[in-house]
């Protein structure tokens, strides 16, 4: 008589420890938080939504010819921090045209750093380059305000619709939770960044401009992108509910 008939099978040596979770993976389940994989996900999204504002190309070409015009005035004074401007201006124009971003950005770079050298040159003082600039907190702070009186955070606006939302958001508490605390978060940047830069204008202290500007632009790069990959992890269950059943066909 064969043995291989009472034999007990045995599966592979794994498979019953391939059903255990380890003591981590049960403490996210029990906590409900995310798996690991998430976390390099929320990587990729980063990266991919700071590739959104020029990645790190993008932002140093930005910088440049503030940097380059400040750095100039310091060590060989006005004048030749105008030339200074104009090659960088043009060379971070030529950097975004060779990249395939938007020309219309790309000229939009020149013709704020145009702006920006004119009221300098009209008011004799490397500080005046930022005078235009400023003028961009100003309004960020007035949008985040009145987006939250109205109860339409702005945040919620623009990143809605890249992060894959249901369109009636504002129904659903989560994303409005989101969305309000990453616009008042954004109201506060905006707030500092318009404080630094009026203190730093009075105190006549051009290298400490463009330290703000460049900074200021990293930071609102950064809260885009952490915001738009929180939506994306908040919205992405109430998409998949929202779906209909798929049919099954005889």
């Amino acid at each position: 008589m064969s043995q291989s008939s009472s034999a007990p099978s045995a599966g592979p040596p794994h498979a019953a420890s391939s059903t255990m979770l380890s003591p981590s993976a049960t403490a996210r389940r029990v906590l409900g938080l995310p798996d690991p994989v998430h976390s390099s996900m929320a990587r990729v999204a980063v990266d991919r939504t700071l590739e959104r504002v020029g990645g790190p190309v993008g932002l140093a070409s930005a910088a440049a010819p503030t940097v380059a015009f400040v750095v100039t005035d310091i060590v060989a004074g006005l004048t030749l921090a105008f030339f200074a401007l104009a090659i960088a201006a043009v060379a971070a124009c030529v950097v975004r045209v060779a990249r395939r971003e938007s020309p219309a950005a790309a000229i939009a770079g020149l013709v704020v750093a145009a702006i920006c050298a004119t009221v300098a040159a009209l008011a004799g003082e490397a500080r005046a380059f930022f005078l235009p600039t400023m003028i961009l907190p100003v309004l960020f702070v007035v949008a985040y305000s009145v987006s939250l009186i109205a109860r339409r955070p702005l945040m919620g606006l623009i990143v809605n619709p890249l992060s894959g939302g249901p369109r009636a958001w504002r129904t659903h508490q989560g994303l409005q939770r989101l969305y309000i605390g990453s616009t008042i978060v954004g109201m506060i940047l905006a707030a500092a960044n318009l404080t630094a830069r009026i203190v730093y204008y009075v105190a006549d202290e051009p290298g400490a401009l463009a330290i703000v500007q460049v900074t200021a632009t990293s930071a609102f790069a950064l809260h885009f992108a952490i915001t738009l990959v929180l939506a994306r992890q908040v919205a992405g269950p109430l998409v998949a509910t929202s779906r209909p059943p798929a049919t099954s066909r005889g």
